[in-house]
């Protein structure tokens, strides 16, 4: 096993989830191609520059398409957090938080012609102007143990608390033998960016406990507002001190430097590439 490819464990538990064709002619070994996706994220280079023992380049990325089209990475993604909460080994105390990506001018040159859009894929590739520049933003749930749960791709100027319920809902842990998935956290930890009545509201509905922090100026509202301001929303201190594992998380993620900056063109490829080392993480952790 070379640097930056998967060990045993981490083929067994990945090897069952990857599409194998019945018939055609013999094709370049799975677990090679598939070391070659993770060297090209891990590093960060053009796939034309994938060292030859991954086999041909266009292999290795056609193939990449192929699985970043059907999900096959958000499935693994999904099979190995169900491994894991069969085992008890999920902390449902999550996490929620983003950060932004830098886009390369690779990722940046690609400006559709109008009714040329490609299905799935948004007009805008997840890409938005910030004051860097052309950036996109990651929205991550992840649990108690810093490892991803759910997570969204957007531009880069869009605000946290608008995608805040839509990332919760994506949390989807199926069951290994019957039973619905698991949706529900235990608790919500965020920071003051998540302060909002609408989503304070939509976690009370849900059950779900939550600890964010009020802003100032809505502090300062509530109190010149008198008895109709309402009661302060509880705060656990010892709780928020937790808060940091999602930082943790979002900083071994960008250990990818296929993640920590945007390469690629379509929010397709680069939502693939970070649901594989979303995997990985996973599968290092188990």
């Amino acid at each position: 096993m070379r640097r930056h490819e998967l060990s045993d464990q981490e083929w067994d538990l990945l090897a069952p989830l990857i599409p194998r064709a019945v018939t055609g002619r013999p094709r370049v070994d799975d677990r090679q191609v598939i070391n070659g996706m993770i060297y090209k994220i891990r590093t960060g280079l053009p796939w034309r520059d994938l060292p030859d023992r991954y086999g041909p380049w266009q292999t290795v990325y056609t193939r990449f398409r192929r699985y970043a089209l059907s999900g096959v990475f958000a499935q693994a993604l999904q099979q190995i957090q169900a491994q894991a909460d069969a085992a008890g080994d999920i902390d449902w105390l999550v996490q929620i938080d983003s950060t932004i990506v830098r886009a390369h001018q690779h990722a940046a040159a690609n400006r559709p012609k109008k009714g040329t859009r490609q299905p799935d894929e948004p007009d805008d590739h997840a890409l938005g102007r910030s004051r860097g520049g052309l950036t996109t933003k990651i929205h991550l749930a992840c649990d108690g143990r810093g490892r991803p749960l759910a997570l969204l791709i957007t531009p880069g100027q869009r605000h946290d608390v608008i995608y805040a319920q839509p990332l919760l809902e994506c949390i989807r842990v199926p069951r290994l033998g019957p039973g619905r998935p698991r949706c529900r956290p235990d608790h919500v930890i965020a920071d003051k960016a998540y302060s909002s009545r609408a989503l304070r509201a939509y976690l009370r509905k849900r059950g779900i406990g939550h600890t964010i922090p009020e802003k100032a100026d809505q502090q300062r509202h509530r109190h010149n507002r008198g008895r109709q301001g309402g009661r302060p929303p509880s705060f656990d201190r010892e709780t928020y001190r937790r808060r940091n594992t999602v930082e943790r998380c979002f900083n071994r993620l960008k250990h990818f430097r296929g993640v920590a900056t945007r390469y690629d063109k379509t929010v397709t490829s680069y939502e693939a590439a970070v649901s594989l080392a979303s995997f990985l993480l996973w599968a290092r952790s188990v």
